[in-house]
């Protein structure tokens, strides 16, 4: 579909309202926005990647967890969604809470998300090299190893991120499209073959498995509440649509239907994935004992050939999801730059004229991505990316605080996306939801270091704050554009 010239001008205006130029081209339509968000999800890549702590912690019984995390994590997508269909401008929750707070505000948001995104392009990369390249090309497990390719991987998403926009979003779409019919054909293909074969059981699907006499299971922090981690900690990261707002077109709502929209088809599609691989386990001990249940349980049940197959959508899944994870980081650090917010910000501001692109806020990315890979050691990077999953999780209940306080003011554009007389429930149990998650995330002792890790980076955080608000406080007490340009 052509966007005609008073649209385009329209969704301009609002770039224009909000006190900016616009600088980067809209190129996004409503499937390549969706694509954004559920690649950035990749229900997939994560399942595949955690399948294993859940049937270690809490067996197969704790696939059934992920209905509650994806529930909630709905609800909190519907807030989100709200905020996404009244301030479309790239750096979504840091644009919401320091136009409708305070600078000072939204910079602590833009700071948490910052260093999520950032830790997340590493955790992706790593994963699709150790978990997906290195078995599917028949390398030996090797850290090393893993982390050269780790570096390739980052570069070669640096060049496609800073190339062009509509790049990006074509080789989303192709991952996007694979990793749906991965997800559906491997389903069915199991549920034949378990039919056929009889080996598996549908008995599974309640089964402790190898936890089946630990103590503790249904402690606090025991294992059971372990298995809800891998609900947190893929379905996450649907609000990364909303940091493309000013690339997308009509972004009052198509941003939000993919911000909703994403986090629905993981959810739906993830626990039809999740029951099939369990019901299709032929044996609990021996494939929790794999490093790779995921690709074990695909060997056993449709042979070596549908095992590479797999690997080789998985690791599509995972590169896609690593460029959007990147390029959702680089609109961040653009956006707070223009406002004079992050360090460097007369570099990191800059888009190519040429490519229409933030080139330095990209880099900036894959350089920090090179520091981690070089410089942390396996179980500290290992740390790092655990205290990643806590970080949206405190974003996500900020916002949430934030919209309670001050929906009563917000604007409302005439067709954009809106839950009326729902919106109020609909953000109390959202918010009710992410403590709930939080809870969930700091309890087990395992989560130690990751809180320390978390409370380190707010530290560093602040003393950056402190220093921007003594050369420079203008740029944390002023807002570009009309003050009410949002509100109503």
């Amino acid at each position: 579909m052509v966007e005609s010239s008073s649209d385009a001008q329209s969704d301009a205006g609002f770039v224009e309202a909000g006190g900016y130029r616009q600088e980067l081209k809209r190129t996004l339509g409503s499937f390549q926005v969706f694509a954004i968000s559920f690649a950035f999800i990749s229900v997939a890549v994560g399942i595949f990647a955690t399948f294993d702590e859940v049937l270690l912690t809490a067996g197969p019984v704790g696939i059934w967890l992920w209905i509650v995390a994806a529930v909630g994590q709905t609800l909190v997508a519907l807030v989100v969604a709200q905020f996404a269909a009244r301030i479309p401008l790239s750096g979504s929750s840091y644009q919401w809470a320091s136009r409708l707070a305070s600078p000072k505000i939204g910079w602590w948001f833009g700071w948490l998300t910052f260093w999520y995104l950032a830790i997340g392009v590493v955790a992706v990369d790593n994963a699709l090299a150790s978990q997906a390249f290195m078995p599917l090309v028949g390398i030996a497990p090797d850290e090393d190893a893993a982390r050269l390719i780790t570096l390739v991987v980052l570069l070669v998403q640096t060049v496609l991120a800073v190339a062009s926009t509509r790049l990006v979003s074509l080789i989303n779409t192709v991952a996007v499209g694979l990793e749906l019919a991965l997800v559906v054909v491997v389903a069915i293909a199991l549920v034949i073959a378990v039919a056929v074969t009889g080996d598996g059981a549908v008995g599974n699907l309640t089964s402790r498995g190898v936890v089946e006499d630990t103590p503790g299971y249904f402690a606090v922090g025991g294992g059971l509440m372990l298995a809800m981690i891998m609900g947190l900690a893929t379905l996450v990261g649907f609000d990364s649509a909303a940091n493309l707002a000013e690339e997308a077109r009509d972004p009052f709502r198509t941003v939000p239907r993919a911000i909703v929209g994403s986090v629905v088809a993981a959810g739906v599609l993830g626990m039809l994935f999740l029951i099939t691989l369990t019901v299709a386990i032929d044996d609990i001990p021996r494939v929790s004992a794999e490093g790779s249940p995921v690709a074990a349980i695909m060997r056993d049940q449709l042979g070596p050939a549908m095992e590479r197959t797999l690997l080789v959508a998985i690791a599509i899944a995972f590169f896609g999801a690593g460029i959007v994870v990147m390029v959702a980081c680089s609109r961040l650090v653009f956006a707070m730059s223009r406002d004079a917010r992050f360090p460097a910000h007369r570099l990191m501001r800059r888009v190519n004229s040429r490519t229409r692109t933030p080139i330095p806020a990209t880099v900036l990315v894959f350089a920090l991505g090179v520091v981690l890979m070089v410089a942390l050691p396996g179980a500290a990077l290992l740390k790092l990316v655990t205290a990643s999953t806590i970080l949206p999780a405190l974003t996500y209940g900020s916002t949430i605080v934030l919209y309670l306080t001050v929906r009563g003011r917000l604007s409302r554009k005439k067709g954009a996306f809106d839950l009326g007389r729902f919106e109020l429930p609909v953000a109390i149990c959202a918010l009710l939801w992410t403590l709930i998650a939080l809870f969930v995330l700091v309890t087990p002792k395992e989560a130690f270091v990751s809180v320390v890790i978390v409370a380190g980076l707010l530290l560093l955080g602040g003393l950056f704050f402190l220093a921007t608000l003594r050369f420079d406080r203008h740029a944390m007490e002023t807002e570009p554009g009309r003050t009410d340009s949002f509100t109503g």
